[in-house]
This record gives structure tokens, sequence and C-alpha cells, in this order.
């Protein structure tokens, strides 16, 4: 793979979030398509057009419980003056055998039920007497309690035109018709239509296959005791967690200690199941930054900014705050993509939202346009002005309020801060030539929803 971005003053080059990000998803392909079973396909891309190959419905049939009729037996049908009919027989859903309904006859029929020969109408069961000989029939006596209710007679109450309550054949989608289009996301309706014109399966892209790694001797699972100096580790469930939420099957191991083999045979153990690998923490300049360490000596990484060679890793800085320094490249020997992030929660979720999701959203097979989630401007909430460092750009979280088009920042700009995101909502977007924002000014916010 290659760099996009400009090579100029080596390893001091600060890129930008743009840059990096072109980067990323030049080197990211979407995944082969599979054919999948229609659950598992749900959240992946289709790869196909799919077209109708019957009729829905397939069939004229009843969109109510009542009885199908000839429209001139109950011509100026009344309560007074009910039009008395023949019945001469049952019309359940699923039913094979139908009656012929002949003049002065009616059908017993059942929602779903196709409409048997002879009929042009159904009368709703409110509209007669339900075959009791009663007055207005609030349903029908179930077909197992009264088997002769198909039997006898109905008078039918309001007279009814020609289809009244009758669904067309083929009045949903016509055989032939486009059912769905390549390059649909399937949720539940989409997955309810394949299924009703008859599709057990569907060409897909896959999810992708996300291993998620956090480093750090310091990290504990979250269930154990803490000793001291030892922290809970949060950020593989963080990183995890939203992986899933973009559409990957996401693989969490858990605080890699700091050494850099130990992790090299980690990664090497997890290529067999990734489409992609994520690693936290571990890539900023200090003597047990393992991840840089183990990936620079991987095999081509320069570690300069200069971008990554074929099959290494890059690790750089970026104009922005939080999460300057960044890791990316491929590894292995299918050149799996690795970003490799910041290990301050905050940090890490941040360059998540800005990086991996893309490039989850890219291998997934999604336009251009739904790789990054869109933004939207509201306008500053806040007691005072928002400071922020000149030449970087600031990433803060803050609570959109889409009703009065504001947002208010949530907690301080630390990068460790996980309680304030917890409340956060989305992320205010400070650009990189802006140092102070006045309330009441208008900005760039990525909803988080």
């Amino acid at each position: 793979m290659s760099s996009r971005a400009p090579q100029d003053t080596g390893h001091h080059r600060l890129w930008s979030v743009d840059e990096h990000l072109a980067d990323v998803l030049a080197a990211v392909r979407p995944l082969e398509p599979i054919e999948l079973q229609l659950l598992d396909a749900q959240g992946c891309v289709l790869v196909e057009d799919v077209t109708v190959p019957v009729a829905l419905p397939p069939f004229d049939n009843s969109s109510m419980d009542g009885y199908a009729v000839r429209t001139a037996d109950v011509q100026g049908a009344s309560e007074e003056f009910p039009a008395v009919l023949t019945v001469v027989g049952d019309v359940a859903a699923g039913s094979g055998e139908l009656p012929t309904v002949g003049p002065g006859q009616a059908a017993r029929i059942m929602t779903g039920a196709p409409l048997p020969p002879g009929a042009e109408a159904v009368v709703p069961v409110e509209w007669t007497d339900g075959g009791t000989g009663g007055g207005a029939a609030s349903g029908m006596t179930p077909a197992s309690a009264a088997p002769e209710g198909a039997g006898g007679e109905v008078r039918v109450h309001r007279a009814a035109e020609a289809r009244a309550h009758v669904r067309a054949r083929g009045s949903d989608v016509q055989a032939g018709d486009l059912a769905l289009a390549a390059g649909t996301v399937l949720g539940p309706p989409q997955i309810a239509l394949l299924a009703a014109i008859g599709r057990g399966t569907v060409r897909v892209r896959p999810r992708p296959r996300v291993v998620v790694l956090s480093t750090g001797s310091e990290l504990v699972q979250p269930g154990e005791s803490l000793a001291a100096g030892t922290i809970y580790d949060s950020n593989s469930f963080a990183l995890a967690a939203a992986a899933r939420d973009a559409g990957a099957i996401a693989y969490r191991v858990g605080a890699v200690a700091d050494d850099a083999d130990t992790l090299r045979a980690t990664i090497e153990d997890q290529l067999i199941r990734a489409d992609l690998l994520v690693t936290t923490g571990g890539v900023s300049v200090g003597a047990y930054d393992v991840v840089k360490e183990a990936l620079t000596a991987a095999g081509g990484g320069t570690g300069d900014g200069e971008g990554p060679q074929a099959g290494g890793v890059d690790f750089r800085k970026l104009a922005m705050q939080p999460g300057k320094p960044q890791g990316f490249g491929t590894v292995g020997p299918d050149h799996t993509p690795l970003l490799a992030l910041p290990g301050n929660p905050v940090s890490s979720y941040v360059s998540f939202e800005l990086f991996v999701r893309p490039a989850i959203r890219a291998l997934m097979g999604l336009p251009a346009s739904q790789v990054s989630r869109p933004s939207v401007r509201a306008v500053l909430k806040a007691d005072e002005p928002l400071g922020s460092p000149a030449a970087r750009r600031q990433f803060l979280r803050g609570k959109y309020d889409p009703e009065a088009g504001t947002v208010s920042p949530v907690g301080g700009s630390g990068s460790h801060l996980i309680a304030a995101l917890a409340h956060a909502d989305c992320l205010i977007v400070v650009p990189e030539d802006v140092t102070s924002v006045e309330p009441g000014a208008e900005l760039e916010v990525v909803p988080l929803g």
C-alpha cells in the first residue's frame, strides 16, 4: 500500500485528520461477497439487484373476516331488509379447494384467504348476523366449535361494491419488479421482503471481523480486584462495542502485557479471524510504548510519519486533540489493515469514531456518503468561551439538542474523562484555525446516536 498524503518534513510533520482518514480509506477494500442465510445477512450490504419472482400477493385475497359474495345479491341490503344468502362453505387462509359462489350464495372467508370463484366482493362479518339469525355479529363462531357454521344462511345488512375488501393479486409487487437494489443495507423490513418473495439466501458483503486488542501491564479485567497501580481495562470494551455498533463482528482481546514479543505473537494469532485489527495504547513516545516498538520492528514501518511501506505500520502525529499519536498500516501475509489508537480512553474513542468506524463501513461496501457519520451545525450554548489549541482540530464531548439546534459541552477537555463521555451524545468540532469559540457561535457537531 502507499501513502496518499504528501511526503515532506520527515518525522516532525503533522498530518491533518483528513489526510490520515484518506490514507486509511485508500488501503481498505470492501470484503468479497458471500451467500448468506437471510438472518445472517442482517446489517449487510446487498451486492446484487433482487427481482421479484412471484407477484405479491400471489392471488386475490380477502382483507377482512366475513363473507365472499356476488355484488348483485347484496344490492340494496339493509338491517330492515337484509339479503339472505345460502352459505356454501368456508375459505380459510391456505385453502386449496375453493367453493364456487353462485347466485344467492356466500362463502365464509378469513383474512388472507383467496377469493373463491364467482365472488366479487367481501362483506365484513360485522355487516351481517354471522349466520346466527340474530342482529349484527361482532365476530364469527370458531370453526372448531360450530362446524355447521359454514352452512346455513347468513343475513347481510349492507351492500358491497365490486372488489370491496379484496387485495388484488400483485398489488404489493408484480413479478419482475426490482425488489431491492444492490447497495441496500438489509434491515428488518428488507429481510421481510426477501422472505415474502421466497428468497432463502442472498449475496452480500459480510460483516467485517474486527479484533480489538488493548495493551498495558496496568490493565485488569472488570470483575477482578484492583491491585496498587492498576486500572480496569475499559478501552477494549468501548472499542469492541463501537465496532459492533458500526456493523462489525467484534472480538475483544483484553490487556496484552507491555512486551513487544508477546504483542507480536498475539497479533499473529489473531490474524486468522481479523479483517481489521485495532490496538489501543502504546503508540506515543514513552519507553514502554509497546505497540510502536512491536510493529515498527515487525517490518517495513518507518515510524517517522513518512507513510507506511508495503506491509508495515507507520506511526505519526496528527493535528488533532485528543488523539495526536496514531498508527496505521498493514500486517501479516494478507496485508490486514491495522489501526493503532492512543491509550487514553477518550482519545481512543474519538480516534475510533474518526478513523476506525469509516474503515469498518468501507469494508462493508457502503457508499462513501455513508462511511463517516453525518455532521450538523449547532449553536454553542455555554457559560464561557471554549478554548482550543492553535493548529489542532479539537473534538469536545457535547450534548446536542436537535429541537433547539444547540450544543452544550460536557465535562472538560481531558482525554481520560470517561464519565463525561458516557453523558455525551455528540462530538463538538473546533477547527484548526480557531482558538476560542464564543457562546452563540455556530459549530460543526457530529451526533453519535
